[in-house]
C-alpha cells in the first residue's frame, strides 16, 4: 500500500526538522566559541599596543584554537561557514595576526597560513590600518617617530591593494565599505604625521639656531 499524501508530507517535514535541529545545535555550539575567539583577538590587539608581543601571540593562538573548534563544529553545515559570527571571528583573527606581524617587523601571514576565508582576511587587513594609526599616534605622543613613516607606508600599501578588489560585496564581504574607511584613516594619519614632522624639523632648526647664538 502506497503512503498517503499526509504520510509523505509528514516524512518530508520530519526530515527537514531534523536537519534544522542539527544545524541549530551546531550554531549554538559554534557561536560562543567564536565570541570567545574574538575576545582573545581583542586582547592580542591590546597587548600589541602595550608592546607585549609574546602575550599577543599567546592570545592569537588561543583564538585560533577556538576558531578551529568552531569550524569543526559547523563542518557538516556548509551554510554556517558563511554566517556573520564565523566570518567576524576569522576577520578579527586576521586583523590581530597581521597587526602583530607588521609591528614586530615580521612577514605578514597569508590567508592560507591563517586558514581563513579570503574576504575575512581582506576585511581584517583593512581593520589593521586603524590599529597602525593608533600605533603611530602613540609614538607621536611619546616623541618616538622612528617607525611612523614606515608604518604609514604600510597603511598606504594596504589601501592600494584593497582599492583594486573591484568585486561584488557578496563575494568580498562588503570590502568596499572597509576600503572607504581605510582611505579616511590614511588621509587623516598622513595629515597628522606631516604636521608633526614639520613641527619637529622646525624645532630642530630653532634649537640649532639657538646653539649658534649661544656660541
Amino acid at each position: 500500500m502506497s503512503e498517503t499524501f499526509n504520510e509523505r508530507l509528514d516524512s518530508i517535514i520530519e526530515s527537514i526538522r531534523q536537519s534544522f535541529t542539527e544545524k541549530d545545535g551546531a550554531r549554538e555550539k559554534a557561536l560562543p566559541l567564536c565570541r570567545e575567539a574574538i575576545r582573545h583577538c581583542s586582547e592580542s590587539i591590546r597587548s600589541i599596543h602595550r608592546h607585549q608581543f609574546d602575550d599577543a601571540g599567546r592570545s592569537l593562538a588561543k583564538a585560533k584554537s577556538l576558531i578551529d573548534e568552531g569550524e569543526a563544529t559547523i563542518k557538516s553545515c556548509e551554510e554556517l561557514s558563511n554566517t556573520a559570527f564565523f566570518r567576524d571571528a576569522q576577520k578579527e583573527y586576521s586583523e590581530g595576526s597581521i597587526t602583530l606581524a607588521i609591528t614586530t617587523g615580521s612577514p605578514i601571514p597569508t590567508p592560507e597560513e591563517l586558514a581563513v576565508d579570503s574576504a575575512a582576511y581582506l576585511n581584517g587587513m583593512g581593520e589593521v590600518v586603524g590599529e597602525l594609526r593608533r600605533y603611530i599616534l602613540d609614538g607621536m605622543r611619546s616623541g618616538d617617530l622612528s617607525r611612523a613613516e614606515e608604518l604609514l607606508s604600510d597603511m598606504d600599501s594596504i589601501y592600494e591593494v584593497l582599492v583594486t578588489m573591484d568585486f561584488p560585496d557578496a563575494i568580498t564581504g562588503s570590502l568596499r565599505r572597509t576600503t572607504d574607511m581605510v582611505r579616511g584613516i590614511l588621509e587623516k594619519t598622513r595629515s597628522d604625521l606631516t604636521l608633526t614632522l614639520q613641527q619637529k624639523r622646525l624645532e630642530e632648526r630653532l634649537d640649532a639656531f639657538s646653539d649658534r647664538l649661544g656660541k
